[in-house]
């Protein structure tokens, strides 16, 4: 019996038969490789963003199976919490006044949703991690009503076999235990997509990496968790400890957990997918109908749903992603770094920073993977999500001289990175009016060292010097952050403090 024991509705059979078929598909996927059949260049991009419901008080409202059928559009879906939606933009091509049609679009939509939302009583909201969530929110009872989540949950309980345990030490310390998963809709973010080919993978992936800190430090807008205080961007530390199947013997082996950063600089997409493969067992074992390996002999293209399936378990920050569209394959790099909001200029202009930053920097004859340790990345990456704005990160001395030196990252992206930016989206050809309005939302954050966490912060704590006690100072920040988000005046212009009631 005790060979039998493996949680929901798989045994051993389900497991082996679906570890067989993600090897085909991971075979499949080299033999597309080596015959070239992969898309040509699009300059495809695409974005989803994770939203927040909250009533007029601040408070979550777990009401998603009431106001999705208002919203009634496809291109917003459920996400893991009922507090919870995703809003997907259909993918775009990456030049001329894109930036201006996204934020178009973006503004229409969620303006939309957000009356929408309205008809009972609800609202939409752009943040990392809504302030006044409490434990009591995020239990198994609001998860979204979809198989699917009852399912992952499920297999990440029983991978684990005891309690996941939430321990941040921030500007102050959080340590409890949940039985579930559900503390990780928390962390509600914004996915940038850019479809590349093979050969451009690998640079684009180490750019991407190597801009992260930078990505995080800028953008930065989840300080708060249960009422605490913890890092400026407490979404990372959040998501890994949220989802990891590890209990404290395999930690203490060294095994990786799911939600990484990673460890090395890649040569191909092939090598990240092949380690998701080697380092992380199956969480869900369902098996398509499809055998890919026949499909390939006989002339078609496979769609590898089993290794799509396996990798949407393997919650790297930056993700390879294969994909297929008219029966035609392609790659993309999928980036999960940037938080949700705070407006959708600053949406925009993160997403315009990061698409010139990775152009440019894949496309430099020393590229700076080459000059910067992984291991300084990785810092990089944890200095950012600790300190926000006020990061201090480590990078490439610029000349010939090489070594990495530490320095603020406003004062790394104002002097070096900013026109590298530039540089970048004019390779895309984007309207230099567009490259100038977005990017120059960034320079002025940097100038002015606010983001939408600093900004959170500063206003809470005015709250409660204003006599608010904690729950009630994050309630009235909450509620203030709604009405300037919906104002759509980037964060950098926004007065901080809360309006006396």
């Amino acid at each position: 019996m005790g060979e039998k024991v493996v949680a929901g509705a798989f045994d051993l059979s389900d497991r082996h038969r679906y570890r067989r078929r993600l090897h085909q598909c991971l075979e499949g996927l080299e033999r597309l490789l080596a015959e070239r059949r992969f898309d040509r260049p699009r300059n495809l991009m695409g974005m989803e963003i994770e939203l927040n419901l909250a009533g007029a008080d601040g408070m979550p409202k777990m009401m998603n199976g009431e106001v999705l059928p208002r919203i009634a559009s496809r291109d917003f879906q459920t996400e893991l919490g009922m507090f919870n939606l995703e809003v997907n933009i259909v993918p775009h091509h990456l030049d001329g006044r894109v930036f201006d049609q996204l934020a178009e679009e973006l503004r229409t939509g969620l303006g939309y949703a957000h009356r929408k939302a309205g008809e009972v009583d609800a609202g939409i909201m752009m943040i990392g991690i809504l302030p006044t969530l409490g434990r009591a929110d995020l239990v198994a009872a609001n998860l979204s009503k979809a198989d699917r989540y009852t399912l992952l949950n499920d297999q990440m309980v029983a991978a684990r076999g005891e309690d996941f345990l939430l321990d941040i030490h921030g500007v102050e310390r959080l340590a409890c235990t949940s039985s579930s998963i559900t503390p990780e809709a928390a962390c509600t973010s914004v996915q940038l997509h850019l479809q590349v080919t093979p050969a451009r993978f690998a640079a684009v992936w180490n750019a991407a990496q190597a801009v992260a800190g930078v990505q995080i430090a800028l953008g930065a807008n989840s300080p708060f968790l249960f009422g605490k205080e913890l890092w400026r961007e407490s979404r990372p530390p959040l998501f890994q400890q949220a989802t990891d199947t590890r209990p404290p013997e395999l930690r203490n082996q060294g095994v990786r957990p799911r939600t990484w950063f990673g460890e090395r600089w890649t040569g191909s997409a092939y090598e990240l997918f092949e380690e998701n493969l080697r380092y992380f067992p199956p969480l869900l074992p369902i098996c398509d109908e499809e055998e890919p390996l026949r499909v390939f002999d006989e002339g078609g293209v496979p769609q590898l749903q089993e290794l799509v399936l396996h990798n949407g378990t393997v919650y790297r920050w930056n993700r390879p992603v294969y994909g297929l569209a008219d029966g035609v394959p392609h790659l993309r790099v999928e980036n999960r770094v940037l938080p949700a909001g705070p407006t959708v200029t600053d949406v925009i202009a993160n997403a315009a920073l990061y698409y010139g930053l990775v152009r440019a920097l894949a496309e430099e004859a020393r590229p700076v993977w080459t000059r910067l340790p992984f291991a300084a990345a990785a810092e990089n990456f944890d200095a950012a999500c600790r300190h926000g704005i006020d990061a201090e990160l480590m990078w490439p001395r610029p000349g010939r001289s090489g070594g990495v030196t530490r320095v603020p990252a406003v004062k790394l992206v104002r002097d070096e990175l900013l026109p590298l930016a530039a540089a970048g989206l004019d390779a895309w050809n984007i309207e230099p009016a567009d490259r100038d309005r977005y990017l120059g939302v960034i320079e002025e954050r940097c100038r002015r060292r606010v983001n939408g966490a600093s900004w959170q912060v500063d206003s809470y704590h005015r709250a409660r010097e204003a006599g608010l006690e904690r729950r009630a100072a994050l309630a009235a920040t909450t509620r203030r952050y709604a009405e300037l988000m919906h104002s759509g005046e980037p964060v950098h212009n926004w007065p901080t403090g809360v309006p006396a009631r």
